[in-house]
């Protein structure tokens, strides 16, 4: 099996994300940088990984590059992502932990529901709200990590979302498990 371009940006992505979480977490390693800088490069690094996954789906679509791998590796490339982001956040007290917890329970319960209908041959999509709160969690997350104003009120909207769009996918999941 050859490695495609997507399925090389979704490496890529899971090599970002414990870059970026050091810079949020390991602020003693970089003494004499001030702080800021270290939210600067902690969400230049999220942002990058960021629109890798916009561009592996993208290119997936367009060059007909879609792989067993990739549906597996690219959801698996960004729950690393917001893991490390959320834990990151958490641990340097930007984010509170029960809804950092509530989120990444989702995530990765939905994740496994998702490798699971793969293995069964059976697609599950992103819907649109799983597309919103992808968003929504991306810019909360920002927020968070550049220390912004409304970051916490994005997180309980991503919240909100992370919570009804994982409905959908378990409705979506039984009703085609029961056609």
């Amino acid at each position: 099996m050859s490695l495609n371009l997507p399925n090389a940006l979704a490496f890529l992505r899971v090599m970002m994300a414990p870059m970026m979480f050091i810079f949020l977490v390991e602020r003693d390693w970089f003494s004499g940088v001030h702080p800021s800088w270290l939210n600067y490069y902690a969400a230049l690094i999220f942002v990058l990984a960021s629109v890798t996954d916009f561009f592996d789906g993208f290119i997936a679509r367009r060059w007909n590059q879609m792989t067993k791998l990739g549906a597996i590796l690219d959801p698996l490339a960004d729950k690393m992502l917001t893991l490390a982001a959320f834990l990151g956040l958490m641990l340097i007290d930007r984010a509170s932990p029960w809804i950092i917890y509530l989120i990444l329970t989702r995530e990765f319960f939905i994740t496994g529901l998702r490798v699971m209908a793969v293995g069964e041959g059976r697609n599950i999509s992103a819907s649109m709200a799983g597309k919103t709160k992808t968003v929504f969690q991306m810019i909360a997350i920002g927020f968070l990590i550049m220390d912004w104003p409304l970051g916490t009120i994005l997180l309980w909207i991503a919240l909100i979302l992370t919570l009804y769009s994982g409905w959908e996918y378990i409705r979506d999941y039984t009703r085609e498990d029961n056609t």
